[in-house]
């Protein structure tokens, strides 16, 4: 079984560009020489070289000992919290940023939800003097106040996506339009593994240095490179398919990603794509989403504005259908209640989307001895606002 992209853009039934003629031309440029500009010895030195100097990586393989004893197995947290910036993110925009340099473009756009993909495009865009335009719903605007403030500090442009939901697909429907309209001086910095190929393989690609750290770090850590389970929490999946990349092909792995169940799959409120959704296409590429009987997407719902997305990236959409990993979801309660118990047993906030991956901890039953890696995608700093109103402090 390929878990990969094939020549064609698909992985399995998934994939492919699915966009207007109008876009053709980007897009068709970013296939024809992204894999030529990555695979470049220089380009790999700079990206590795911002990659520890800027960003701070290796980020720390953390065993954390409390959690360990509560859920009877070891339970790692890879912390792509301690990056600049926060969050994962930074990952991806360092490639691409290097990458659109190497095009000749001179404008960056991007769409962002919980802000943290908006905050780390504004700042490579700083870090490299490009203009920069980032659409974020507004709704997502009002309750990632703090992002949204850093995006302007850097000098990014923070456009606000008034139609639909007001959330991340509308951002990125109006990152898209701006695209189209701007095709020659503009590259569209894309958050996650969504959109038409190549953006899923490139997107994974900058994000498997979460895996490929991981892999050397287990082996220092318990002698093996190959843990029980690891878990990652998926909107569009960017943090999941990082940390899933390189034990893809390791059957004996446990991959095991964690959509948002919002207030309950059967309320109308969720972004529980795997269990909601059905085969379709969805900005650019074919995958799954939620959808009504006559294909209109239906809105998402999660208190964590970085899950609050109706589709995932095809190559989810083909783990899923293959098996290779489990989709599973968790209530914005229990995401909640499981931040509050992370923080108060190991003194780390996580943001909401990683409280996702760790609430699914509760559910596990462990002999005891188990190697768990659970990708903490992003700090909590962000999201102070809401833990603070749902829990009173």
């Amino acid at each position: 079984m390929n878990y990969f992209v094939n020549e064609k853009g698909y992985y399995g039934d998934f994939g492919g560009a699915y966009i207007p003629e109008m876009l053709y031309p980007n897009v068709e440029e970013l296939r024809q020489n992204y894999l030529k500009i990555i695979g470049d010895a220089e380009f790999q030195k700079e990206f590795h070289a911002l990659l520890k100097d800027y960003v701070g990586r290796p980020s720390p393989l953390y065993l954390a000992k409390r959690l360990s004893e509560k859920y009877n197995a070891n339970i790692f947290l890879k912390r792509e919290d301690l990056n600049h910036t926060g969050a994962h993110k930074i990952n991806n925009t360092i490639g691409q940023i290097l990458l659109a340099e190497k095009l000749g473009k001179k404008r960056i756009i991007a769409e962002t939800g919980a802000g943290q993909h908006g905050v780390a495009t504004a700042t490579v865009c700083a870090l490299r003097g490009l203009e920069c335009v980032v659409y974020m719903g507004e709704i997502d605007i009002q309750r990632q106040a703090p992002n949204v403030a850093r995006m302007k500090m850097l000098g990014a442009k923070v456009v606000s996506a008034v139609s639909g939901s007001k959330t991340l697909k509308d951002a990125t429907n109006e990152a898209m339009r701006d695209w189209i309209n701007n095709p020659v001086d503009t590259h569209y910095i894309i958050g996650s593994v969504v959109g038409p190929h190549p953006y899923p393989d490139m997107v994974s690609i900058f994000q498997s240095i979460i895996s490929e750290e991981t892999k050397k770090q287990l082996i220092e850590q318990t002698g093996n490179d190959q843990p029980d389970y690891v878990l990652a929490c998926v909107g569009g999946g960017s943090n999941a398919m990082g940390m899933f990349y390189h034990f893809i092909n390791d059957e004996n792995v446990k991959l095991i990603a964690i959509e948002a169940g919002g207030k309950g799959v059967d309320t109308g409120f969720s972004a529980a794509t795997t269990f909601l959704g059905k085969e379709g296409v969805l900005h650019g590429s074919r995958s799954i989403l939620m959808q009504t009987a006559d294909g209109q997407v239906v809105e998402p719902h999660s208190v964590s504005a970085g899950l609050d997305y109706p589709g995932i990236g095809p190559q989810h959409a083909h783990l899923f259908k293959t098996t290779r990993a489990e989709y599973v979801s968790v209530t914005d309660d229990q995401a909640l209640n499981a931040g509050l118990l992370c923080t108060q047993m190991e003194g780390i906030i996580p943001a909401i989307e990683s409280a996702h991956a760790l609430a699914h901890l509760e559910r596990m039953k462990f002999k005891g001895g188990e190697n768990v890696v659970v990708c903490l995608s992003g700090r909590g700093d962000k999201d102070m606002d809401t833990y603070m109103k749902h829990f009173g402090f």
